[in-house]
């Protein structure tokens, strides 16, 4: 039996592309030093686990970058294609009967969450974790599943999940707890210390 898919989306480690929101509270270099660490502290953990395999989906395409310091060798990496989000997960998760995708700007994500992720898909057609701001922190999508997912969707707005899930009345959905992600000072500055090193 094949193993269960993972996509962490992740974007280039540049100065001034990567967290721009976060950069405006607490600068660049502030933001690019965030980002590095999360991707790191995520990527890591989730694709040494033999329990899914796991793929980087890059963006912007054809950019080179040292993936090393932030996954382990041998790591798939993808290009993300052009459009909006909605368009990139799509398009991500459309080739795999069952797979996660997350992002990686969520502090204290790990394999437990993507076991629980997993362990959801198994009795439903997709599920959800929502975050805080009216988003959601991971997607998952098993056989079973929209034509279109996510039309329609507000993206980066407090109505993200609410319109996605729109798209999923006719399907089983199981949503996970909610997680705090970072998108500006001041998630940065209601995470617990310890959840922060960078």
């Amino acid at each position: 039996m094949r193993r269960p898919v993972v996509i962490i989306f992740a974007r280039v480690p540049r100065l001034g592309t990567v967290k721009r929101r976060l950069a405006a509270g607490i600068g660049a270099r502030g933001a690019l030093r965030f980002y590095r660490a999360m991707l790191a502290a995520t990527a890591w953990p989730i694709a040494r686990d033999r329990r899914w395999h796991t793929i980087l989906a890059i963006t912007p395409a054809g950019t080179r970058a040292d993936w090393g310091r932030f996954a382990p060798r041998g790591t798939a990496r993808l290009p993300q294609v052009a459009g909006d989000l909605g368009r990139r997960m799509e398009k991500a998760l459309a080739p795999f009967p069952r797979a996660l995708l997350i992002g990686s700007d969520i502090p204290g994500l790990g394999p437990a969450d993507i076991a629980a992720g997993f362990r959801a898909l198994g009795r439903a057609d997709a599920v959800f974790g929502p975050a805080l701001d009216g988003g959601y922190w991971l997607v998952g999508f098993g056989p079973r599943r929209p034509h279109r997912p996510f039309a329609q969707v507000r993206w980066s707005s407090a109505h993200t999940l609410a319109d996605t899930m729109q798209n999923f009345q006719r399907h089983r959905v199981t949503l996970l707890p909610p997680k705090r992600d970072v998108d500006n000072a001041d998630d940065l500055a209601a995470l617990p210390r310890s959840l922060i090193s960078f």
